[in-house]
C-alpha cells in the first residue's frame, strides 16, 4: 500500500515536467508511505515518476520504487509506480522465470514490470489483488495506467491535453500547485445525494477518477484512450444452475478459505478488524483457520453505545475467544472524536459521511504495530445482507407497473413534500416519485437527499447543473439494465455505487491516514467469479468456518454498525449542528469544513 504520482508531457507543446511539482505532490502522500520515496525523471524530461512506500512485501530495498526494467543499453526502458498488493504475484513469478524471466527480487512489483512487457496491456485479467499503477515505457514514450476490477485502490488524473497528472489522492494534485480549485458541479451535486462523490467525478472539475476495472493508454501525440476491462454486471449476467445444499456449501467453503488465504499473503502481521457480524466473524474464523493463534483482531466501543444491544463489543470479545485471537477493543468518546475531528478532516481525500469508525479502528490496529488488516467490507452486496435487496423490489414490485409513475409522483410530491417534512423524512413525499425502476427505487432508498431538495442546501445554480450533468437516475438505471433477478440487480447497483464509491473510499484514506493497509476478501473478482448471481445468503457464507460461529453470533438479527455521529456533534464543540438529523446534518458538516481539495 503506497502513494503513486506520475506526470506525462504528451502533447505537441513538449512542456518538460517541473521535478520540484511532482515532488510536492509525491510528498503530501507521506502517511501512505513511511518506509521510504523515490522519484525517477525520464532523461528528455518530458515524463516523471515518484513513489511513497509502505512495505509489506519484500519490504527490504530490493522493492523501492519507482522501478525499472532496462533495455539492453542498460537505460531504464519500462517504469512503474504501483500502489496495492497482488495476491497471485508468487505464482505469476514462477511463470514468469520459467519462462526465462531474469527476476532478482521478491516483490510483486518487479513481476508487474514483466507481465507488461511480456502480455502488455492484457496483462491486468492475469492479476488478482488491489492495484493502481502507472508504467511508462521509455522506448515509444507511452505511460499505462490501470486500476483494479473493483476500484479498490484509488487513481486520479488531471488531464489539460498536453499533460496528465496521475497521484493517489485528490489533494495530493493540487498540492503539486498546477491544479486549478474551480469546482465540479457534478460532485458536489453527487455528494449531497448519495452521500459520497460519485466517480469518476471528484469535487474538482480538473480531476477525476479512473474508472474501476478500467485502464488508460496514452502514446506521445494522441489522445488518451480508456478501456473497461471489466464490469460487474457481466459476472451477473451468467446462467447459473440451482445449486444443491452441498454443492452450495462446498462451493462457499473453498472460494471463501481460498480468498481469504491469497488476502494474508503478507511479509508483515496481518490483523482483523472485528465486529459483531457475521461478515468479519466469518473472516476471522477463516483467517484463524490458516493463522491460528498468530491472529491480531481488534473492535470498538463508543461510550455512548456501551450497555446497548447496539454494543458490539461483547460479542466481538466472544468470537475472538473461540478463535484464540489476541484481541484487543478500542473506546472511543466524543471528547477524543473532536480531538481528532481536524485529522480526521485533513484525511479525508472528498468529503464522506462514513468511514469515521474506520479511521477509528485503524489509528488502533496501527498503534499495535500492524500494517496489514482485513475487513469485512462487500459481504452485504454480495450476500444479499441488506434491507435494500427486499426493499428496492417491494417498491418497483408494488408501483412500477403504472404507468405515467414518475409524473403522477412528481406532483404528488410538490403538494405532500412541505407536510411529509415537519412529520418524517421529506424523502417519503418522493415514494411514488422514484418506484418505477430498480435505479429510481434506490436512490430512494439509498440517497442522503434527492435532487429537489439540493436548493435548499447547496447553491441552487450549482445544484441544478450538477444534477444534469451527473445524470445520476440514468446512470442508476443503466447498472441494473440486462440483469435478469431483483436479488441480482441490487447487488449490481450495491456493489457499484455504494461499496465502490463509499465504502471502499473510505478504506483507503481511513486506513492510509495510520500507514494501514486495509485487504478485503469478500471483494475479490475471483472470488466474484465464482460466487455472484449462485444467490448464496448470508447465512450459508456464516456456515463456511470448520469451527461454527458462535450461537449469538449466527442467530443476531443484522442492526448495521452504528458510529454516534449525531451525538458528539450535538456535544460540546458541535453545538451549533444540534438538532441536525444524523447524517444529514453531518454532510452538511463536512461540505462546510471539509473541501476535497
Amino acid at each position: 500500500m503506497c502513494g503513486l504520482t506520475a506526470i506525462f508531457s504528451y502533447g505537441g507543446a513538449a512542456r518538460p515536467v517541473d521535478a520540484s511539482e511532482l515532488t510536492r505532490i509525491n510528498a503530501h502522500m507521506m502517511a501512505r508511505g513511511p518506509d521510504g520515496d523515490g522519484l525517477w525523471m525520464a532523461g528528455d524530461g518530458l515524463a516523471g515518476l515518484a513513489h511513497r512506500r509502505l512495505a509489506i512485501i519484500d519490504p527490504g530495498p530490493g522493492g523501492a520504487q519507482p522501478m525499472c526494467l532496462d533495455g539492453d543499453d542498460g537505460s531504464p526502458r519500462l517504469v512503474i509506480t504501483y500502489n496495492g498488493e497482488i495476491y497471485n504475484f508468487r505464482q505469476l513469478r514462477d511463470e514468469l522465470i520459467a519462462a526465462g524471466r531474469d527476476i532478482r527480487t521478491h516483490s510483486d512489483t518487479e513481476v508487474l514490470l514483466h507481465l507488461y512487457d511480456r502480455d502488455g496491456p492484457e496483462m491486468v485479467r492475469r492479476l488478482r489483488g488491489m492495484f493502481a499503477f502507472a508504467i511508462y515505457d521509455a522506448s515509444n514514450r507511452t505511460i499505462f495506467l490501470a486500476r483494479d476490477p473493483f476500484g479498490i485502490k484509488p487513481l486520479y488524473y488531471a488531464d489539460d491535453g498536453e499533460t496528465i497528472r496521475v497521484a493517489s489522492q485528490v489533494k495530493a494534485l493540487r498540492a503539486g500547485g498546477a491544479i486549478a480549485d474551480t469546482p465540479d458541479a457534478a460532485g458536489h451535486a453527487g455528494f449531497f445525494l448519495l452521500g459520497y462523490v460519485p466517480e469518476p467525478h471528484t469535487m474538482l472539475k480538473a480531476v477525476k477518477s479512473l474508472p474501476a476495472g478500467a485502464t488508460m493508454r496514452i502514446e506521445a501525440g494522441s489522445a488518451p484512450k480508456i478501456e473497461q476491462y471489466f464490469r460487474i454486471g457481466d459476472q451477473l449476467q451468467r446462467p447459473e444452475a440451482r445449486l444443491a445444499p452441498g454443492e452450495m456449501a462446498a462451493r462457499l467453503r473453498d472460494a471463501l478459505g481460498d480468498s481469504v488465504r491469497h488476502h494474508l499473503v503478507s511479509d508483515v502481521p496481518v490483523g482483523v478488524f472485528l465486529s459483531a457480524g457475521l461478515d468479519s466473524a466469518t473472516i476471522t474464523a477463516l483467517a484463524a483457520e490458516v493463522s491460528g493463534a498468530s491472529l491480531d483482531t481488534m473492535t470498538l466501543r463508543f461510550d455512548e453505545m456501551t450497555g446497548t444491544p447496539g454494543d458490539e463489543a461483547p460479542l466481538a470479545e466472544q468470537i475472538a475467544g473461540q478463535y484464540g485471537t489476541r484481541h484487543q477493543t478500542r473506546r472511543v468518546s466524543g471528547a477524543e472524536f473532536h480531538d481528532h475531528i481536524d485529522k480526521v478532516l485533513a484525511a479525508m481525500d472528498q468529503p464522506s459521511v462514513d468511514g469515521v469508525n474506520t479511521y477509528f479502528v485503524a489509528k488502533e490496529a496501527s498503534a499495535l504495530g500492524l500494517k496489514v488488516a482485513l475487513s469485512g467490507v462487500g459481504g452485504d452486496e454480495l450476500f444479499g445482507g441488506y434491507e435494500s435487496f427486499r426493499q428496492i423490489p417491494a417498491y418497483v414490485g408494488a408501483l412500477g407497473w403504472m404507468p405515467g409513475l414518475p409524473a403522477l409522483g412528481a406532483a404528488f410530491r410538490v403538494l405532500s413534500a412541505p407536510i411529509m417534512s415537519r412529520l418524517t423524512s421529506p424523502k417519503y413525499a418522493s415514494l411514488f416519485e422514484y418506484s418505477g425502476g430498480y435505479g429510481a427505487a434506490y436512490l430512494l432508498r439509498r440517497g442522503l437527499y434527492l435532487p429537489w431538495e439540493l436548493p435548499q442546501v447547496m447553491d441552487a445554480e450549482m445544484a441544478r447543473d450538477g444534477v444534469a450533468e451527473l445524470n445520476l437516475l440514468e446512470r442508476l438505471e443503466n447498472s441494473a439494465a440486462g440483469i435478469g433477478g431483483p436479488r441480482d440487480k441490487v447487488s449490481a447497483l450495491e456493489l457499484g455505487w455504494y461499496m465502490r464509491n463509499q465504502l471502499l473510499r473510505d478504506a483507503d484514506w481511513a486506513g492510509m491516514a495510520h500507514s494501514l493497509e486495509i485487504r478485503t476478501p469478500l471483494v475479490d473478482a475471483t472470488l466474484f467469479g465464482r460466487l455472484g448471481g449462485i444467490g448464496a445468503s448470508k447465512g450459508q457464507m456464516a456456515d463456511t468456518p470448520a469451527r461454527p460461529l458462535p450461537g449469538e453470533v449466527r442467530n443476531r438479527r443484522k442492526t448495521g454498525f452504528y458510529v454516534p455521529i449525531r451525538e458528539w456533534l450535538s456535544g460540546e464543540g458541535g453545538a451549533a449542528h444540534a438538532g441536525e438529523r444524523g447524517l444529514r446534518g453531518w454532510a452538511r458538516f463536512l461540505y462546510a469544513h471539509a473541501p476535497a481539495a
